[in-house]
């Protein structure tokens, strides 16, 4: 919202002295984000005047028109004679008054004005556009002609208001009422202790029978609709300078009288007017909700297609607007030809949700939207239209028609009650009562009781709901910068949990093993189970979408980390790197099964653990996963050797160091899942309770997921649940013990056949070797039909064997890996090689 400086003194009488700055500071000690102060004609300097066109002399001998004028000044040039200007524009005539800068004049961005020869003629000034006076676009697009009754020789500079400042306020989605000067003046007269002129307070007469005909066919989505008839309009008649200064400083377009007037009191009081003409409306204007597939040209030329819950202004023909967001073109003001000369003007109020649901569907951001889907105060529907007629009668001649029309929803105002002491307890602050009923009066609340506040919320104000939005205002008006700086006071001895431990440990190990962290937003679209290949009854399918999300295309929460990080694997890969490994640890987000209200947990006591443990049970499941992707080089070539691309181990070895950490065995066999290649994908399980439990898959993708998404081929990837993997946990690893006696080493090479998985075998060395045996390792697999049979492998290990209080004889270590191979001859049917 920008907010001329002048404009705001007209409701509050400010100190003379008081700059820009000095408002900005006070506005924002009051809560309000005021992002910038901006000053215009801060570079400004005259001779700035009025001047009227004499002559023009078009000069044809150059490529483009050039015209040569003489311009009457008055006295302004010191000598009273023509002034001779070079001029290229031709939205200009003789006998026009317009906006002349003499030579000494600096305009804005630092343009002196000196008088040059040019098309062979010298150039004493300029006639100015409103771009070159730092007025922006007036919608004209050339030189400003003025009406023809300023006077010749005047300061052009007080005429068009060009030295001002504009505070431009960033407005929270819950303070709708400071999208109005109305609005800003209150929280500035708050800020200084200064009366305000509220321009609400206007006599408007009571409605009666022969007003336009107006039906509300949803009273809930709209609880107000007033309508006034203004006729005998002059169709010549244009907006003032001061009105069209006005809407240019606060960020608007002058286009027509109407619909300037309308912009200009929406911009005053906060509610969005609309204008029809009153020859293009046939029949009684309503109210209702659109059928399902309607169309309606709207002003910006585009042909919609409409919503069943689409709140529509309508007709006899059908919907002639989109309500609260934008009209219809078939009953536009048309002031191009300048016929309109009756308007009906419709001053409603719109449920807030409907108007921002219609925007957002139909990406139509509006100035009006912007306002009721903020919350507009719907007593000032009234007063608003009678603002809209009182300007309509006084700059274009019309008249007021008798009939004053209003359709109203009753409803009793919102009431809370208070204790007196509630906003002292919220701030650790004592306020006292008196502070607290004076600072609630001051926002607009009546306020009734003693030691327990009745308070009545004022109808502009409905982000006021409840105690605590009641004790914030007392708390922002008092001051947020008086509130003490209290540290919280932890129990001793708590540090951080397991769950942390394990996350912080988890993201070291993977950023240690060249991994880097690329966290992603939580949001997904549901056609992403569809790349991922995932079936139609997965649970993942299973999302908890948002209400209000910010993305229309990622309406749900993620239930899987892969989508964001295969997304960012391949921006990286189409900007260049081509060699990369990503992870993120983050939450994911089920739907429970039984679905329940959150309650709202009180913000002047710490909740209780029963308080915390329902609004828990209220939100989604919300486990914690980690996840890996890799593509290209895991070892990069150079002198020291050819490199490794990375494939399906790195990822499985991903998930192994993450189990490792956590201090508990990874089980590792062959699986089948969703986007992973069916014959190079890994299932990943623990044990809990002494049952398996799978937390996730690791290998590579499938090559029609990886066409799908656009990625690398063979590019790998892995996730798991680190929860259950701390479930399965055993604590903190502990560090081993480290024997002085040598090490005693055994190779054995395995056949098996090739549907045995390696874990299995290992797994079965495992427990054959016995205590001895330090460490296993798979340094080698061999197929050969021809050399071990046809569907066979040969799986060589390396065993170290190690005993902690004495050297081991060559025997030992020979039994200890005999055993060994005897059980995993006994469970996989192992053979050793060449025996």
């Amino acid at each position: 919202m920008r907010v001329p400086l002048s404009w705001l003194r007209e409701y509050v009488d400010l100190p003379a002295t008081q700059t820009g700055r000095d408002v900005q500071a006070k506005l924002i000690s009051a809560g309000l984000e005021v992002e910038t102060v901006e000053q215009l004609g801060a570079d400004l300097k005259g001779p700035l005047v009025v001047g009227q066109v004499l002559t023009i002399e078009e000069l044809t001998e150059f490529k483009k028109p050039i015209r040569f004028c003489t311009v009457d000044v008055g006295t302004a040039n010191g000598t009273g004679e023509p002034q001779e200007i070079v001029c290229g524009a031709r939205n200009f005539a003789v006998g026009d008054k317009v906006v002349v800068v003499l030579p000494g004049a600096v305009l804005p961005g630092n343009f002196a004005i000196a008088a040059r020869k040019t098309y062979g003629k010298t150039s004493h000034g300029m006639i100015c556009s409103g771009d070159e006076l730092g007025m922006g676009d007036d919608g004209s697009g050339g030189i400003i002609v003025l009406p023809p009754e300023v006077e010749v020789g005047s300061d052009a500079i007080e005429l068009l208001q060009l030295v001002d400042e504009v505070l431009d306020i960033a407005v929270t989605p819950d303070r709708g009422y400071a999208l109005s000067l109305r609005g800003v003046a209150r929280e500035a007269a708050i800020a200084y202790g200064l009366p305000l002129s509220d321009p609400a307070l206007l006599d408007v007469p009571a409605p009666n029978a022969f007003g336009y005909p107006v039906q509300v066919s949803d009273p809930f989505g709209c609880d107000r609709f007033t309508a006034r008839t203004v006729t005998g309009l002059d169709p010549e008649a244009r907006s003032p300078i001061w009105l069209q200064r006005r809407l240019q400083k606060a960020g608007m377009r002058p286009i027509s009288l109407a619909v300037d007037i309308t912009n200009y009191v929406m911009l005053e009081l906060g509610q969005p007017l609309h204008a029809y003409d009153r020859t293009r409306v046939q029949g009684a204007i309503g109210v209702r909700r659109a059928e399902q597939g309607e169309k309606l040209t709207t002003l910006d030329g585009v042909k919609r297609t409409l919503d069943a819950e689409d709140l529509v202004i309508t007709d006899d023909r059908g919907p002639i607007g989109l309500a609260g967001v934008m009209g219809g073109a078939n009953t536009e003001i048309d002031d191009t030809e300048g016929t309109t000369t009756e308007v009906v003007i419709e001053a409603a109020h719109f449920d807030a949700l409907s108007i921002a649901r219609t925007a957002r569907r139909h990406k139509l951001a509006s100035e009006a939207s912007k306002r009721f889907e903020r919350g507009v105060d719907p007593q000032a529907a009234s007063a608003a239209a009678q603002r809209t007629v009182d300007l309509l009668v006084i700059l274009a001649g019309g008249t007021a028609d008798a009939g004053v029309t209003e359709v109203i929803s009753p409803s009793a105002p919102h009431t809370i009650t208070i204790p007196a002491n509630h906003p002292d307890k919220v701030a650790g602050v004592d306020y006292g009562r008196e502070t607290v009923v004076r600072r609630l009066q001051q926002v607009g609340c009546d306020v009734y009781g003693q030691d327990e506040l009745i308070v009545t919320v004022p109808s502009w104000r409905p982000d006021l709901t409840d105690p605590n939005d009641l004790a914030e205002e007392v708390i922002r008006l008092e001051g947020y910068e008086n509130l003490p700086s209290t540290l919280p006071k932890p129990p001793a001895g708590l540090g951080l949990t397991e769950r942390q431990r394990l996350h912080r440990r988890v993201g070291r190990v993977l950023a240690g093993a060249g991994y880097v962290e690329a966290p992603n937003y939580p949001f997904i679209g549901e056609h992403v189970f569809d790349q991922l290949a995932l079936a139609a009854d997965d649970p993942k399918r299973r999302v908890v979408k948002l209400v209000n999300p910010l993305s229309d295309e990622e309406p749900a929460l993620r239930t899987t980390l892969l989508p964001g990080l295969l997304g960012a694997l391949r921006r990286n890969d189409g900007r260049g790197s081509h060699d990369l490994a990503l992870f993120e640890t983050g939450l994911v987000f089920h739907p429970r099964e039984e679905l329940r209200v959150a309650g709202r947990l009180p913000v002047d006591r710490r909740p209780t653990d029963e308080e915390i443990a329902s609004l828990t049970a209220a939100l989604p499941a919300q486990p914690r996963h980690a996840a890996v992707v890799l593509t290209g080089a895991r070892e990069q070539a150079g002198w020291w050797g050819r490199g490794r691309p990375a494939d399906w181990a790195d990822a499985i070895e991903a998930a192994r160091s993450l189990a490792r950490e956590a201090g508990t065995e990874l089980l590792v066999r062959a699986g089948q899942y969703g986007p992973w290649h069916p014959g190079r994908c890994a299932e990943l399980a623990v044990v809990v309770d002494g049952a398996d439990q799978v937390i996730g898959y690791a290998g590579e993708l499938h090559p029609g997921v990886l066409k799908t998404l656009g990625l690398p081929a063979r590019t790998s990837a892995m996730e798991l649940d680190l929860d259950v993997l701390e479930q399965a946990s055993t604590g903190v690893p502990k560090g081993p013990k480290i024997s002085a006696f040598p090490v005693a080493t055994q190779d054995v090479a395995l056949v098996v056949d090739r549907s045995v998985p390696h874990v299995d075998v290992e797994k079965a060395l495992l427990q054959g070797a016995g205590e001895l045996l330090e460490s296993i390792r798979l340094f080698d697999v061999y197929e050969n039909d021809e050399q071990l049979g046809e569907g066979r492998k040969s799986l060589a290990y390396a065993l170290r064997f190690r005993a902690a209080d004495r050297t081991l004889t060559v025997d030992e270590a020979s039994q200890a890996r005999d055993a060994a191979v005897a059980l995993a001859a006994e469970r996989t049917g192992a053979v050793l090689r060449g025996a």
